[in-house]
């Protein structure tokens, strides 16, 4: 299966290139596969082995990397304390990387949302629960998303971002506009893959993967419920700030090792994803979008 998605900066379709793609495909496709994916979607055995991507050994992983994946790194910091020559302690201290200041300046216009991961995008005006996921039938709604009743009636059937971030991308991830939180919990779950191999074979997944729900309100557009999914081999999902007040573009968080996503879902009528994104969404196909730039405008 060939993840073909739209490259909206070079206006062109790209072939992903999936890392673990014959493993992913084994573990999901297949019945043998089965049995070693139901071992290591358990917490304790990603979180273990996420754990192993921050020992010094791990480091020997990052050239061949960049290499097999053609990464950019002029466009990134090393490590805190460290420089060029010998920028990362770790496979997770590059997974975490930084992009360097100005590299990816942030839309200012108010009524515009920009990017708040770097990441492959799905959009969606209004959220029902006959809404599915493009690549499988599986219902996507908030009552599943945030599990929380409380905030169930705020978010139904409002507008929904959701970003898939791969392996390679910057992992870091970013409030989209002013605002202060106003709810914070954690959803218990497993560890799947997010690839669209694997959610072709178990359509549930962003429900009952791991995940962490802020709630913010925000200066522009509204309440936001923004949900950081885990996937396999995540480590942990690391909230960076005091989860209190935030403005446009300050970072939240990020994911270790692993493929991670993160959706947000807003209220009904609040902001409607770009056109473009949702033009694709349509057709069952992701755009890749810059962190920063414009993914949704406000009503």
């Amino acid at each position: 299966m060939e993840i073909k998605y739209f490259n909206r900066e070079k206006q062109d379709f790209e072939i992903e290139k999936v890392y673990g793609d014959k493993a992913v495909k084994w573990m999901y496709a297949t019945s043998s596969g089965n049995v070693l994916a139901n071992l290591l979607v358990k917490a304790p055995v990603s979180v273990a082995y996420g754990a192993l991507q921050s020992t010094a050994w791990s480091k020997s992983k990052v050239d061949s990397f960049i290499k097999d994946f053609n990464i950019n790194m002029s466009e990134y910091l090393p490590e805190e304390g460290r420089d060029s020559r010998d920028p990362y302690s770790s496979f997770n201290a590059f997974f975490i990387r930084r992009f360097k200041d100005g590299s990816r300046p942030f839309v200012e216009t108010p009524n515009i949302m920009p990017a708040f991961s770097e990441a492959r995008y799905f959009g969606y005006e209004s959220i029902k629960d006959e809404e599915v996921i493009p690549v499988k039938g599986k219902y996507l709604n908030s009552k599943e998303l945030l599990a929380n009743e409380k905030w169930t009636s705020t978010f139904q059937d409002g507008p929904l971002l959701l970003a898939r971030l791969c392996p390679v991308d910057y992992h870091r991830y970013h409030y989209p506009d002013n605002g202060k939180v106003i709810d914070y919990y954690k959803v218990g779950g497993e560890y799947h893959s997010v690839n669209p191999v694997a959610l072709k074979e178990k359509a549930d997944i962003f429900s009952t993967n791991i995940r962490e729900v802020t709630i913010l309100e925000t200066e522009n557009f509204g309440k936001l419920a923004y949900v950081e999914v885990g996937a396999i081999m995540v480590g942990k999902i690391i909230q960076s700030t005091d989860l209190k007040d935030f403005n446009r573009g300050d970072e939240k968080g990020f994911f270790l090792f692993g493929g991670s996503t993160v959706i947000v879902i807003g209220e009904k009528g609040k902001w409607r994803p770009s056109e473009d994104i949702m033009d694709l969404t349509g057709k069952g196909i992701e755009t890749y979008i810059k962190l920063g730039s414009p993914v949704a405008n406000a009503l």
